[in-house]
């Protein structure tokens, strides 16, 4: 993630013909800071801004992560618990994305790059003529932590 800085996010913003203001900076600051697998919701990125002292809102963090993940700055990423969370996009349009692992008692997310799914994915755009850009996946299950915890889910 070395290339991602807040000149090259400037950079991005202005060839989609958006400004970079004070709160997006600082929006997209916050995850420059974060180490890569923090997955941040809106209201996470909030309480980043205020420990830092920042004035900014919680309805215009929500709308600014609405607008960078429109843009594709951000991903946006739901874990089946009806809150949305975000990360710098920082693949290749290309190539695939990471995947998900989600415990359901604890709420971790580990992320894994393995990506098996490439033969599949050919197959099913040639038998329904489909052009498939990229896929995600999300297993859901109990993670190491949580399975010695007595096995009580």
């Amino acid at each position: 993630m070395s290339n991602f800085t807040i000149e090259y996010l400037r950079r991005l913003l202005q060839e989609k013909d958006y400004k970079m203001t004070e709160q997006r900076r600082e929006i997209l600051q916050v995850f420059l800071d974060q180490p890569s697998e923090h997955h941040l919701s809106a209201e996470d990125v909030h309480s980043v801004l205020r420990s830092k002292k920042s004035e900014i809102g919680l309805a215009t963090v929500y709308r600014s992560l609405e607008l960078l993940g429109s843009l594709g700055i951000l991903l946006k990423i739901e874990f089946g618990d009806g809150c949305s969370r975000y990360e710098l996009n920082t693949t290749n349009p290309n190539s695939h994305r990471h995947h998900h692992l989600i415990c359901l008692k604890c709420k971790k997310v580990i992320e894994f790059d393995e990506d098996k799914l490439d033969e599949l994915e050919e197959e099913i755009a040639i038998k329904s003529g489909f052009e498939i850009v990229n896929h995600e996946v999300k297993f859901f299950g109990y993670c190491k932590d949580c399975r010695n915890d007595n096995n009580e889910y």
